[in-house]
């Protein structure tokens, strides 16, 4: 049996989890990465996409996240999200509205780098909804 660590997914509005977990498979901004026992301390932002937790009994649950960041230590990883729901509970219409709101904050961007972080989240967010929404 792997290591375990404590994993925890909170958002504003509940803790999602709060277990302990053998891995966690989370969508850091420059790059999916896996998270054991043992992990090296680290901070890393988060975008839209899906966190897989592989629980100790080998169950895997599986998130969606929309941005945030992870601070992960050897003994614990704790993933803070601007929101996040059970994957199953993702509705094409839940996915639609986020896309939709962020069409239109793009509409009035003001300024490159803002326009471009918008850019950024909706080039994501359509990425997501081609993963997570079935055909």
């Amino acid at each position: 049996m792997a290591d375990a660590f404590n994993f925890e997914l909170v958002s504003p509005e509940r803790l999602l989890v709060s277990e302990k977990v053998s891995e966690v498979v989370i969508p850091a901004t420059l790059g999916e990465m896996t998270v054991l026992a043992s992990h090296a301390p680290t901070m890393t932002t988060i975008k839209p996409g899906v966190v897989s937790v592989k629980l100790v009994s080998g169950q895997v649950k599986k998130y969606v996240v929309f941005g945030g960041f992870a601070d992960i230590l050897p003994d614990s990883c704790t993933l803070l999200a601007d929101a996040a729901i059970p994957a199953a509970e993702l509705t094409v219409d839940t996915l639609q509205s986020r896309i939709d709101t962020t069409k239109a904050e793009l509409d009035r961007a003001s300024g490159d780098e803002h326009k471009t972080r918008v850019e950024q989240f909706l080039t994501d967010l359509t990425q997501l909804n081609g993963i997570v929404v079935p055909a």
